[in-house]
This record gives C-alpha cells, structure tokens and sequence, in this order.
C-alpha cells in the first residue's frame, strides 16, 4: 500500500540527522499513519511480537532529537509527528540504490521492486498513471528540446547571413563618415603645414630684420670712428705746414 500520511509543511526542516533502519522504520509509520501515539507506532513495528515497549518509546524519542519527528501532548498521551517529508528522506537513498545497484537504470529497478511483493489493484492503478505521466513529460522534454535546437540553428544561421551581409556591404553612411573623418584628417594636415610655414617666413624674417639692425649699428660706429679721427688729422696739417713754413723763412 502506499503511503497516505505527510509531514505538516509548515514544520519540515532541512537541519535533520539521516534516520538508522530502525527510525526509519518508525518514521514510515507516521507518514503512513500521519500523527500516533508511541503505543499505535509500538504496534505497528511490532505487531504480536513481545517486544518491550520503551525501546519504541526510544526510537520515538530519537527522532525527536535528530529532529525528524517533533512531540505534542493529547492529556496523558504522547503524540508524535512527522518533521521530514518521505521525499526529502527517500529519494536521496533511491538514488543511490538505482545509481550504485542497477547501474543507473531506473526500469531495472522498477522491475526488481515490482518482483518482491505483491501490488493491490490500486497501487496497479496509481503506478501505471504515474508511467504515463512519466512518459507525456518525456515526450514534452524531447519536443521542447527539439525546437529549441531548431530555433538556434536559425538563429545562428540568421545571424551568420547578416553577419555576412554587413561584411559584404558595408553601410554607406559608415563610408561616408569615414570619408568625412579622413577629409577633416586630411583638412588638419594641411593646415598644419601652412602654420609650420608661416612660422618659419616669420623666423626667417626675424633674423634678416636682426642683422639688418646689426649692420646700421655697424657702419654707424664705423662713421663714429671715422668722425673722431678725422679733427686729428687736420691737427697734424697743420702741425706739418707751420713746420713747414718756418723752414722756408729760415
């Protein structure tokens, strides 16, 4: 039979310690029964079975601890419930079995469950439902997948033409842009040019203006020199000629 109890959502726990066989056995039976008494879980492990009564009552109170079960009062009685959800415990564990023991191969495991023990009509029923469901959302996976990859592909074909588009044409404003960047390139040059010239006329213009300066300076002191000689030698005239002068009258 399957099992119809559930954990209270609002108290399942992630912080758990994992069950021994033992609790785990225990804790079936709250999922399977929902709520109990340590005396109703006492049964179901035990049956007829003369086994003592505060080993359960241990087994109870471990599951408490490992918080996977979690306690309330009913009067005189013990209540314990369900903390975990059979899921949360289980399916790690199956895991495991199909992946270590059927080497990954969930029908083998199926079949190997199915060959222990006996199914009721009902569990028949609900198995059966729960292949066909498997198998529609297996199928959708598989469609969905396909036309994921078939829209990639013509995406990637879209964009590869377009790619190859952009590269085959380029964009005339693109030319004209760069035409106009290399003109104002070119334009800049140019002007930098005719600047450089001007700037080398005016050197050029400079330094004639300098020498022409030099050279007025020059002659002028040439003339200076020549103006302050010029009333010496008149001087030594006549210094020659009254010399002169007086040998004649001797």
């Amino acid at each position: 039979m399957f099992f119809k109890g559930k954990a209270n959502p609002s108290k399942i726990v992630s912080n758990y310690t994992e069950p021994s066989p033992q609790e785990l056995h225990a804790l079936a039976i709250l999922w399977c029964e929902g709520p109990s008494t340590v005396s109703s879980v006492h049964e179901s492990l035990h049956g007829n079975e003369e086994r003592s009564y505060t080993t359960t009552l241990a087994v109870m109170r471990t599951l408490e601890k490992k918080n996977l079960a979690v306690r309330s009062k009913s009067g005189r009685a013990h209540i314990y419930e369900a903390k975990v959800t059979r899921d949360l415990i289980m399916i790690p564990r199956l895991k495991d079995l199909v992946q270590n023991a059927f080497g990954g191969s969930l029908g083998q495991a199926i079949l190997s469950l199915i060959s222990v023990g006996v199914m009721t009509p009902e569990e028949k029923t609900a198995i059966t439902r729960e292949i066909k469901q498997h198998e529609a959302m297996a199928a959708k996976k598989k469609t969905t997948t396909k036309k994921a990859a078939k829209k990639a592909t013509k995406k990637n074909v879209k964009s590869a033409a377009k790619k190859a588009a952009r590269k085959a044409t380029p964009k005339p404003a693109k030319k004209a842009a760069k035409k106009k960047v290399a003109k104002k390139a070119a334009a800049k040059k140019v002007t930098k040019k005719a600047a450089s010239k001007k700037a080398a006329k005016k050197k050029v213009a400079k330094k004639a203006a300098k020498k022409k300066v030099a050279k007025k300076a020059a002659q002028k002191k040439v003339v200076k020199k020549a103006a302050k000689k010029a009333p010496k030698k008149k001087v030594v005239k006549k210094k020659v000629v009254k010399k002169r002068t007086a040998k004649k009258k001797d």
